[in-house]
């Protein structure tokens, strides 16, 4: 099945799926770059990897993820250990039959909620132009490599 979708994500060659000419990709390490025929794919994806913008992406990815990641994770066991060591606290009402620990524990929800906006909103102002570009690059780069 060939799909000329090109937002379609294809594995890297090797992989099981077609070369793009009806037959499959060797298997194994790329050989030596032919000087008549110009870069491999792979050569060109390990060119754009190396590359200041997509290192530059990397960075804006982790330096959103692996923060937000972490408070997350500390909010979650605040609210676990806080169950465990402290239940009196967390079984103080609030309002009604609503106690401390539900409430905490639809926060966890919310965070869920305000993670995944934050998330989304991040990668869009600040990766996705980026990336984009990238991936049209190495598509145009890769156009020519294997033919």
């Amino acid at each position: 099945m060939r799909l000329d979708d090109p937002w379609y994500d294809a594995p890297a060659s090797g992989w099981g799926e077609p070369d793009g000419v009806g037959g499959f990709a060797p298997a194994g390490p790329p050989g030596p770059v032919d000087p008549r025929r110009g870069h491999s794919a792979a050569d060109i994806y390990l060119e754009v990897q190396r590359s200041e913008a997509f290192q530059e992406v990397r960075r804006r990815y982790r330096r959103f993820v692996v923060p937000a990641s972490l408070a997350f994770l500390a909010w979650y066991l605040v609210y676990v250990v806080a169950a465990i060591t402290a239940p009196g606290l967390m079984a103080r009402p609030v309002a009604g039959a609503v106690n401390v620990a539900m409430v905490a524990g639809l926060g966890q929800f919310l965070t869920t909620f305000l993670l995944t906006g934050a998330y989304a909103r991040h990668a869009r102002l600040r990766r996705d132009r980026a990336a984009l570009e990238l991936r049209w690059e190495t598509q145009e780069m890769t156009r020519g490599a294997g033919r």
